[in-house]
């Protein structure tokens, strides 16, 4: 027999959700007989699974030791040890400058990703035990694509990662970008069109008008600074798509430079022959947090920057000094 007394991180949640997680090579059926027979009980009850949890309730496995280990894997990230550009951090949340080239969630098993970096430093730092991953697995509470930099929201808590999940989700929580592109804007615009993605290739077409399949996009940009030929954005998704920013300012002539996907061909290889640059620039610079509720309230209308990557200086070294509200230049 094993006794489990829930933690605040594995509180809020129903019994069944708890125990797929902690017996997770174990099919439902056998949990939910298991539960029938009163093999697992609740605070010394019967339980059906549905029970929401609190923190400080007992969960009875009468079960073997052989049993349960052969029901329980904990999985551990393997991965290399890098050192996470952290721009802020306490007991709930973790906010990451990811860097252009590290994928926020892995695509396939064998990727390494933010979240497996992420957990590899709570545990290295003594945040996190291998035994907590058998019920909880921190992770990202917002995605960049690989090649875009910048501010990345991690849920170190259940309520945490509950929380700004359900904000990120219904657009509540502000978020904007800067990004260089080809071609000279000289004034502040919103931008409308359709989106549509063809899934094989994973990419996106912007159209003027609805067509089938196609969703409604909105997208605003103002330009900071011009300089030989490139702009200086600073843009707002009003709707957040898939490749939006990318596929939209690329659509109106004016792709962002490094962008191998939606970019253009002779400005790409101008930037990359001069300034070495290889990805996008394009960088999740700012957010500001909605309202929150418990336990989350103090972090209300805070406003987090995360510096741009040097590769924006390069092609833009004498930008600082005009634009007052870029938060610096990121050093080594």
């Amino acid at each position: 027999m094993q006794s489990l007394i829930v933690s605040k991180n594995e509180s809020g949640q129903r019994l069944d959700k708890l125990l797929a997680k902690y017996l997770n090579l174990a099919g439902k059926s056998f949990l939910y007989k298991m539960m029938r027979k009163k093999n697992i009980t609740l605070n010394g009850k019967k339980c059906d699974g549905s029970e929401k949890l609190a923190e400080g309730d007992e969960i009875r496995l009468f079960l073997s030791d052989e049993t349960i280990g052969k029901f329980s894997e904990i999985r551990i990230p393997d991965v290399k040890k890098i050192s996470l550009n952290i721009i802020y951090e306490d007991e709930h949340i973790l906010l990451v400058n990811k860097p252009a080239g590290m994928l926020s969630q892995k695509a396939k098993e064998s990727d390494e990703s933010l979240v497996e970096y992420m957990i590899d430093y709570l545990i290295s730092s003594g945040q996190l035990s291998k035994d907590q991953l058998r019920s909880f697995r921190p992770s990202v509470c917002n995605r960049l694509d690989r090649n875009t930099s910048g501010l990345v929201v991690c849920g170190k808590s259940l309520p945490a990662l509950q929380l700004m999940s359900a904000v990120f989700k219904d657009r509540s929580i502000h978020k904007y970008y800067q990004c260089v592109v080809k071609g000279r804007i000289a004034e502040k615009q919103v931008i409308t069109g359709f989106l549509t993605k063809d899934e094989a290739s994973n990419k996106v077409t912007v159209h003027k008008l609805e067509v089938p399949g196609s969703v409604p996009i909105m997208t605003e940009y103002e330009p900071i600074h011009v300089y030989e030929g490139y702009t200086l954005l600073k843009v707002t998704l009003i709707t957040g798509r898939s490749h939006q920013i990318r596929a939209h300012l690329s659509s109106i002539g004016h792709p962002i430079v490094g962008d191998f996907k939606y970019g253009d061909r002779k400005t790409n290889e101008e930037a990359k022959r001069l300034y070495c640059i290889h990805s996008q620039l394009l960088h999740s610079y700012q957010v500001i947090f909605p309202e929150l509720p418990e336990p989350l309230t103090y972090l209300s209308g805070n406003t987090f920057h995360a510096p741009l990557p040097k590769t924006f200086t390069k092609i833009c070294s004498d930008w600082k000094q005009e634009a007052p509200w870029e938060p610096g230049i990121q050093e080594d």
